[in-house]
This record gives C-alpha cells, structure tokens and sequence, in this order.
C-alpha cells in the first residue's frame, strides 16, 4: 500500500480511515490541503490491497457458512447504474463477497456466488437467502455443485448439486413505495431444514434478509458515492468497485460488532457489553481488532508462479544437461605459428 508514496504515513493511514468511515474526498481535499487525485490515488491502493488481503484470508475455503443471505444494491452514478451485488455469512456478520457491474444480469449473480463457494469449507448443510430476482437460484445451483463419478470406468464426471443445499426466496410486493406483503417460499430444498438452519445460525424463526440489508445500510451510511442523494455520485466503476473492498475488509476486520460484542446474561435475560469482536474474529480469521494501520501494513504472499504453457511441438530429445560443459560448434579457430630467426 505504502510502496512508492512521499507523503508521511501518518497521513496517509489518517486519510484511508477518513475514507472507511464515509468522509467525502472533497471534504479531505479541504482539510488536509491535498489534490483530489492524490486522495482518489489513496483510496484505489487501499482498496486494492483490501481485495488482496480478502482473497488471502477469507477466500480460502475454511469457513462453515450455515446461512448466506445476498442481495443487490442499486448505484446511482453520473450517466449511468451500477449494480453491486453483496453477500454475507449470518451467524458471523462476516462479508464474505462483492461485485459491481454495469448490468444486472446472470453474470453478476454468477460472479457473487462463485466467490462465496471460494469461502465455503466443502459439501455441507447450508441455507441461501435471496429476494425475488430470477438469476438467483440457477447461480447458487450452478456454484455449489461438486464431481460425482457415476459409472464405473472411463468416462466423465457429472455435476451434482450439493444434497444439503436450500435456497429461501422473499418477494416483496410494494403499493406506492411501501411494502404490504411478503412472500416466502423455497426454490430448492426442505423448508423443516432449512428452518433448523436458520435456529442454528441465530438468523431469526423464519426466512428473511434482514441482516444483508442492514448491510446494506452500512454501505450506503459508510461509502460517500452510495448516498442516495448526494453531489458526489460515481464516475468510474473501478473506484466504486476499490471503495466496496476497503469498506468491507475495514468492517470484517477492524470494527467491533455490537451484536458480536454482547452477552446475554442468564438470570436478568438482558444482554450486556462483553469482550469486543469483530465479524472475523466471530468467524476464527483472527484473535484481535485490527487497526487501520495494521490492515494497510499486513503483507499478502504473492501468488505462486506457474511455468508458462510451451507452445510448438511437443519436445522429442532430453534436455541437455546444465552441469555439462557445453560443446564447441563450428569450426576450430586456426592459429598462427610464428618463427623467428636470428
């Protein structure tokens, strides 16, 4: 993150927490007297490095999910929409994955469940929450699936769903801006089941998306471009993509949870403030609140190299040994006798 820039950390880890609590960058330009492109700079390497940092820790198969609830966020930006999709894990509060696009199709919903199987542990009991748009059940079918070998011998794998897997759908009907009726029902899978998922998870006594749109709330409270009315709407769809991962990755790692961070006492029945915690130490990524400081100076190991793919015809000789001495080619060089006489 630091790499390359001039200006003193301090300042710099001042100006990306400013940016993870939803300041303007107008707002920062005025304070600290800096161009707008060095603040706009600032934040892009942020969340570049955020999204590395997410791919290391969260991405990486070891989380039980139980219960993901997604949904979408409509984008207002200058002469144009921008559709980000988000997804979570509910006994956690963990954000688990994030995409934006221009368009809201198949793709995008592929893209979002596709990255929340990166995070999964393997073939397991788990219940997916949605609201009523179309895309969504295919894409959790064709993301959580696995090889199943079905014939004896040669031949090819066939793509089987996961046998544990339920997928709830809400439709919401709306009268003049406001809601009158919720539907419930589900698109794959066992209601009984999927309701001892959601007792198990603490996700409530019914199927809903309560807690992905609290999340959402947080988005548009936390990331300036996100307000539905503002003067400060996206222009570029990176920046809008960088401020997602900054923001999540701050809200997994470095803010503590009020829900997380409270104990339910056993004789009054009342909850009470116990030890602090964030969504990734509820879901075992780590022990501690991190800070700003410390998120932006956590090394990412860089991705093994892969031998690049040798084009042409395949190799028929051995390759030649590297301790042997090579062979001179060519002719040999002639030398010049000389005589000398007295």
């Amino acid at each position: 993150m630091f790499a390359g820039l001039r200006k003193p950390t301090e300042l710099i880890v001042v100006v990306v927490t400013l940016l993870a609590y939803g300041c303007p960058v107008q707002a920062i330009v005025h304070a600290f007297g800096l161009d707008e492109r060095t603040v706009a700079s600032w934040r892009d390497r942020a969340g570049q490095h955020c999204e590395k940092l997410h791919q290391a820790l969260v991405e990486q198969g070891n989380l039980d999910l139980v219960h993901v609830q997604a949904d979408e966020i409509r984008v207002k930006g200058r002469k144009m929409i921008v559709w980000m999709g988000l997804a979570m894990m509910v006994s956690t509060r963990l954000w688990l994955a994030g995409t934006v696009s221009l368009t809201r199709d198949r793709a995008l919903a592929d893209r979002l469940m596709q990255q929340v199987r990166r995070c999964a542990l393997g073939v397991g009991a788990l219940l997916v929450c949605t609201d009523g748009w179309g895309a969504y059940p295919n894409s959790i079918r064709r993301a959580f699936r696995e090889k199943v070998k079905e014939t004896v011998g040669r031949g090819r794998a066939c793509l089987r769903v996961w046998p544990q897997l339920h997928i709830g759908t809400l439709i919401k009907h709306t009268a003049k801006h406001r809601v009158i009726q919720v539907t419930r029902q589900m698109s794959h899978g066992v209601l009984e089941q999927a309701t001892a998922l959601l007792h198990r998870s603490q996700g409530g006594s019914m199927l809903n998306t309560a807690y992905i749109e609290r999340f959402n709330a947080t988005m548009r409270e936390r990331l300036a471009t996100l307000t539905r009315k503002c003067r400060h709407a996206t222009q570029r769809v990176a920046a809008l993509h960088t401020g997602m991962y900054l923001l999540g990755t701050t809200y997994n790692f470095c803010w503590a949870h009020q829900e997380l961070s409270s104990v339910r006492d056993g004789i009054t029945g009342k909850r009470r403030v116990g030890q602090v915690r964030t969504p990734a130490m509820a879901a075992g990524l780590t022990d501690h609140v991190w800070s700003v400081w410390e998120l932006l100076w956590y090394k990412v190991a860089p991705p093994a190299w892969v031998a690049p793919k040798r084009r042409g015809r395949p190799r028929t000789r051995p390759l030649p040994d590297p301790m042997r001495p090579k062979r001179p080619r060519g002719r040999p060089r002639k030398e010049v006798l000389c005589s000398t006489t007295s």
